[in-house]
């Protein structure tokens, strides 16, 4: 035999050992033969046991099969995870210490997300495994029937299981992330207005439509109106408006002024220009980009964490897309609050100091400052010069620099 390798040349020179090394080819290839022989057989008693179980026990495999699950889930994200932090607010959009800290309190809310055992003793769904069914819908917008694959949850499962977590954020969380803003938060939400160039301001306001296609007809939108600050809180939101409304109409039939007409809302005192005003005002259409911007990003970063509101809605009663819309803007405050740097410069954590602030308290005087609360908030000659008085303190103090 003659193996050539670039110029060099090697021969065998003698035949018994060529035929040692076609005998030793033979009983190789014999062997890999057998081996394979023996791997179909293992292959097929196990097909025969797995069918004969599968006829005396039909949903064996499905309870070790969700029992794995459950187990891998903990092993993945939790005990020992194999994904670190980053990793995790990634896949979950919030961080560890915030999902266990919601895993606890809805199971203390609700039972039906503590594991249990059924009629026949067989565990049941982990909580681990609804909460990420649910975040995971909320997250990329997948339909229900595949958390199947990934997390082994039936797509009529899913559903309820999404619906009742919406109903128990709502419940739990709602009434401190969706609070309206107290004396000290006015106080400091002024003094932030003020370092950015608009005293007096309490936020930016806008408007967002969102897609329903399951509607009976057609695939119209319903309009999201929502009041930003400074580090993208969202404490105030209204939902539920047909899109065919303009922006005027939407403020028109929420509840945004509902405090100050009824004397109920703190009063926001501010100078400008030498002129003193006693209520607050919010930026809206393209009065001024740095700042307006606020509740644009707020939108921007709701829908990138939560992309159900980005795509049309599959479900068919407003009641669940209510509850779906208020549990992203409960859970974008959530996420703000649990990432917020309580070290940061001031526009982000750095409480402001006090400002003269006033409480209606009065029973007796509400009634009538609901009117003339409402004349003032409508008052067309106020609007513009509040508005002049803007661009003269605008130009005073910053020209033609750009406000931050």
């Amino acid at each position: 035999m003659n193996f050539n390798i670039g110029n060099s040349s090697f021969q065998n020179s003698s035949s018994s050992d060529s035929s040692e090394f076609d005998q030793w080819i033979t009983d190789k290839s014999e062997a890999m033969e057998r081996e394979q022989q023996i791997a179909v057989n293992l292959f097929i008693n196990n097909n025969r046991l797995i069918h004969q179980l599968h006829q005396e026990n039909n949903h064996l495999f499905f309870v070790i099969d969700k029992m794995l699950i459950a187990i891998c889930t903990m092993v993945i994200f939790f005990d020992n995870p194999v994904y670190g932090e980053r990793e995790f607010h990634r896949r979950f959009r919030m961080s560890q210490r915030l999902f266990l800290h919601i895993v606890d309190v809805i199971k203390q809310h609700d039972n039906y997300f503590n594991q249990r055992r059924d009629a026949s003793g067989k565990l049941g769904l982990s909580t681990f495994q609804k909460v990420t069914a649910a975040i995971r819908i909320l997250a990329y917008e997948i339909p229900a029937d595949a958390t199947d694959e990934y997390i082994k949850i039936g797509e009529s499962t899913t559903i309820e299981c999404m619906k009742i977590f919406f109903r128990a954020i709502v419940d739990v969380f709602s009434e401190w992330y969706l609070r309206s803003p107290t004396i000290e938060y006015v106080s400091r939400l002024l003094n932030i207005g003020q370092q950015r160039g608009f005293p007096g301001m309490l936020g930016s306001l806008d408007c967002m439509h969102c897609k329903w296609k399951n509607y009976r007809s057609g695939s119209p939108t319903i309009i999201l109106e929502a009041v930003a600050d400074y580090d993208l809180w969202i404490w105030h939101a209204y939902f539920g408006i047909p899109g065919s409304n303009n922006d005027i109409n939407v403020l028109k039939s929420s509840n945004l002024f509902t405090n100050i007409t009824q004397g109920t809302a703190p009063t926001a005192n501010s100078t400008i220009q030498g002129q003193e005003y006693n209520m607050g005002y919010y930026l809206a259409d393209a009065r001024q980009e740095s700042c307006r911007k606020d509740v644009e990003r707020a939108f921007g970063v709701l829908k990138s964490k939560f992309a159900i509101v980005t795509g049309s809605s599959r479900y068919w009663k407003k009641e669940v897309l209510h509850d779906i819309m208020t549990l992203c803007i409960i859970m974008h405050n959530m996420i703000i609050e649990d990432d917020r740097d309580v070290n940061a410069p001031i526009r982000d954590a750095r409480p402001a100091p006090p400002t003269n602030v006033e409480m209606a308290i009065n029973e007796d005087m509400r009634f009538q400052q609901v009117l003339s609360h409402n004349l003032q908030i409508k008052d067309k000659e106020a609007h513009l010069s509040l508005r002049n008085v803007l661009i003269d303190h605008i130009w005073e103090h910053y020209g033609n620099n750009p406000i931050d």
